[in-house]
């Protein structure tokens, strides 16, 4: 069970929840945008919110300031989150501009408050989790998208939800979180997103 558990934590990390979005979107966007414009996003994007990512969480764990990838104490999270916070920044700036793909960029804008939301909260020594912070955040997106586009992804969703409660009960069966740190980060992942769907739908 653990194991399962484990692999669930693992596969839908908040890292690769960026790119998730990125990739239904491009799906699911009835605009015509050149493929050679879709490729070159899709490349930026991985290089920078999941290779960069990795990258550090090595530099950082040789430097012994990170122990493991799940960045398991508030002190651990601070240098982590403001890294993804500079990330996010560079992509709303160079990557994402809103007069190209204007979903996109309030859905990173969207990440940006939630990063922030969480490091403050790190350094009051509140650990609110990243995972349904990510899972949230990327759940109000696609609801915003199947909105915006009027396009039926009922189970697109109900798969989404399914997975945000395997998560948030993977992360308590662990003891990776308490009860209230899994609400509060829910919440950061998903107001942003949803104040934010008042800019673009």
């Amino acid at each position: 069970m653990d194991s399962i558990l484990r692999s669930i934590s693992f596969i839908f990390h908040p890292l690769l929840m960026p790119i998730f979005g990125v990739l239904f979107y491009f799906s699911k966007s009835p605009r015509y945008i050149p493929v050679e414009v879709i490729n070159a996003k899709l490349v930026s994007l991985f290089i920078l919110t999941v290779i960069l990512p990795i990258l550090l969480y090595f530099l950082l764990k040789t430097l012994g300031k990170v122990t493991s990838i799940y960045l398991k104490s508030t002190k651990e999270r601070i240098i982590p989150l403001i890294l993804n916070f500079v990330v996010t920044l560079v992509i709303i700036k160079r990557i994402l501009t809103p007069t190209q793909v204007v979903e996109l960029y309030f859905f990173f804008v969207g990440i940006l408050i939630s990063t922030l939301s969480c490091l403050i909260l790190a350094v009051l020594k509140f650990k609110a989790s990243i995972h349904l912070m990510a899972m949230s955040g990327l759940l109000m997106f696609f609801i915003a998208l199947s909105i915006h586009f009027s396009i039926n992804i009922n189970g697109t969703l109900a798969f989404m939800i399914i997975i945000t409660g395997a998560v948030a009960t993977s992360r308590l069966h662990l003891k990776a979180h308490r009860f209230t740190e899994l609400v509060v980060g829910f919440f950061l992942g998903m107001i942003p997103q949803l104040i934010l769907v008042n800019y673009w739908l």
